[in-house]
């Protein structure tokens, strides 16, 4: 038996030496390129400083995914995952708590023939399911059917991998050509009323010239937004904003088939051997000298272990009891601004801690603005959306507020909590409206910062979500992977604390959601309450 096992082992190392001798020497050299980018509604026209000219065209640079200049690809010749396989290298190796592991991921096509172009959106991520443990991976594009994927191993036990296929390339190519040609496919639209007359007319960033318009642009952050002026009513007498819907028939039918539930959306990669790798503990010694080395960089951010959230920068509280809760927050005010994924924080404080009783406004479901007091101990809690594009509902135009507006409006200091989450709303939109968002933001918060430096600010990242062919066009987690990488490079070094709920979703063992269920949201708070009332050390 052991003699067979120890076979085993053997086959899969020469399998994976052979893997990488194949890597090296077939490299293809496939053109690839970006998808070119289209002026969009005069955003090349910006007055901005040259730092910022130099930071934006830097951000649009650094995400040119790789296309491969291939022309029109058919279905079979795309990516799929059933035929795909992924090795571990070196799988036979000792490995200790704190090592790399590295994995080579081969794809192949439907007709089970190796590509020989990258562009591939893959997800990784280790784990141990009786240990409740995950981190995810990082995974680096060869540009020739290949891919490797590295973790660092962060617990000991039986560790193992997980590879998905998000998008083929040729998905992705489409996602592209959605995002630069039609940023218009969810519209929006307001209702306009004085006295008995009323009218309704669609608006967005940016319409289409030769009607008369209602320019709504924001005065003190130069936001833009329109709206198709009424026949018969002024601009002023918009009352409401609400999401109008998704624009239907995006896709030829040739395009359709790469985006099928089952078979090429968020897919399983198998293993070629053996799908896992033993680790052992460090030495104490060991253990302390793999901390101090960690750096400022470090990658994945956390892990999870036994269902807790384990930053690898700082030691994360637990606040199991709501009494924990109110004594880090006494005598504070916190605001939430952003989408629905922050409203969760909202949601789950209000419902956990009894003492923090919503005040009823009278505010749409789901909307807002929301309030919630504990008077006994001085808590203030409010919440409210951010300004548009925002798929709710219904939101009165008066409670259409943009966040850097309210940042600036707030005195802080520190009894002052604030917590941002923008980027759900803007995964249509060329890259340029989401940075010029973060753009105003970023400045309201340096403004804040250095007024009263003793207010906490914590920006909660984007999150991957479940997928189908519809969703895809419009959420796709490739789309938020985009925005995700721009509001940290862009929030880096300002003075703020970050919830990485981007690596809290991948991580975890539960399905993506868009609102992640309640155990991820519960640590996403002890790392925000942690932010606020910090172990003493």
């Amino acid at each position: 038996m052991w003699i067979n096992f120890f076979n085993l082992r053997l086959f899969c190392c020469l399998l994976a030496v052979l893997m990488v001798v194949v890597l090296v020497i077939n490299v293809t050299q496939v053109e690839v390129t970006g998808v070119s980018r289209n002026p969009y509604c005069g955003y090349e026209h910006q007055t901005l400083s040259s730092q910022e000219r130099l930071e934006e065209d830097s951000l649009l640079a650094a995400f040119q995914w790789q296309v491969p200049d291939v022309g029109p690809v058919p279905f079979l010749k795309s990516t799929d995952p059933s035929s795909s396989y992924f090795v571990i290298l070196n799988s036979a190796a000792l490995f200790k708590v704190g090592s790399q592991l590295e994995v080579l991921v081969h794809v192949q096509d439907f007709q089970r023939k190796p590509k020989k172009y990258g562009g591939d959106y893959l997800q990784a991520r280790i784990h141990s399911p009786k240990l409740q443990a995950g981190a995810v991976g990082r995974v680096v594009d060869y540009q020739n059917g290949f891919y490797k994927v590295f973790f660092t191993l962060l617990w000991p036990g039986k560790v193992k991998v997980a590879i998905s296929l998000v998008h083929p390339s040729e998905g992705i190519r489409v996602l592209q050509h959605l995002q630069e040609g039609k940023p218009d496919r969810v519209y929006f639209k307001s209702l306009f009323r004085s006295g008995r007359i009323s009218e309704t007319t669609e608006c967005n960033v940016c319409l289409p010239g030769g009607l008369p318009l209602c320019n709504f642009t924001d005065l003190y952050t130069g936001e833009p937004w329109f709206c198709f002026k009424p026949k018969k009513l002024p601009c002023s007498s918009r009352i409401n904003h609400f999401k109008g819907g998704y624009l239907k028939g995006l896709l030829t039918a040739a395009e359709t088939a790469f985006f099928q539930s089952g078979v090429n959306i968020k897919m399983p990669i198998n293993s070629s051997g053996p799908d896992w790798v033993t680790v052992i503990p460090r030495s104490i010694k060991e253990a302390n000298n793999l901390e101090l080395f960690q750096g400022s960089g470090t990658f994945p951010s956390g892990y999870y272990y036994k269902d807790q959230w384990r930053p690898r920068k700082f030691k994360m509280r637990q606040f199991n009891d709501p009494d924990n809760i109110t004594e880090c927050l006494q005598r504070k005010v916190v605001y939430l601004f952003g989408d629905s994924t922050i409203r969760q924080w909202f949601e789950y404080l209000t419902t956990f801690v009894p003492d923090l009783v919503e005040f009823n406004l009278g505010s749409p479901k789901n909307v807002g603005p929301f309030l919630a007091v504990d008077q006994k101990h001085n808590i203030l809690l409010k919440y409210r959306c951010h300004g548009p594009p925002i798929r709710f509902t219904t939101v009165f135009s008066n409670d259409l507020r943009y966040v850097a507006n309210e940042l600036n409006g707030i005195v802080g200091g520190k009894n002052t909590v604030v917590a941002i989450a923008v980027w759900s709303h803007f995964s249509t939109f060329p890259l340029e409206v989401y940075i010029r968002r973060l753009r105003n933001i970023r400045r309201a918060v340096v403004q804040l910062l250095d007024r009263s430096p003793k207010t906490v600010v914590v920006i909660r990242t984007a999150n991957a979500q479940e997928l189908g062919p519809e969703v895809s066009l419009f959420n796709s987690d490739w789309y938020n992977f985009q925005l995700d990488t721009v509001l940290r490079k862009m929030f880096s070094g300002v003075g703020v604390y970050l919830v990485d709920a981007w690596e809290m979703t991948l991580a975890h063992y539960l399905p993506h959601k868009l609102h992640p269920d309640e155990v991820i949201v519960k640590n996403q708070l002890d790392m925000f309450l942690s932010f606020v009332c910090p172990l003493e050390t």
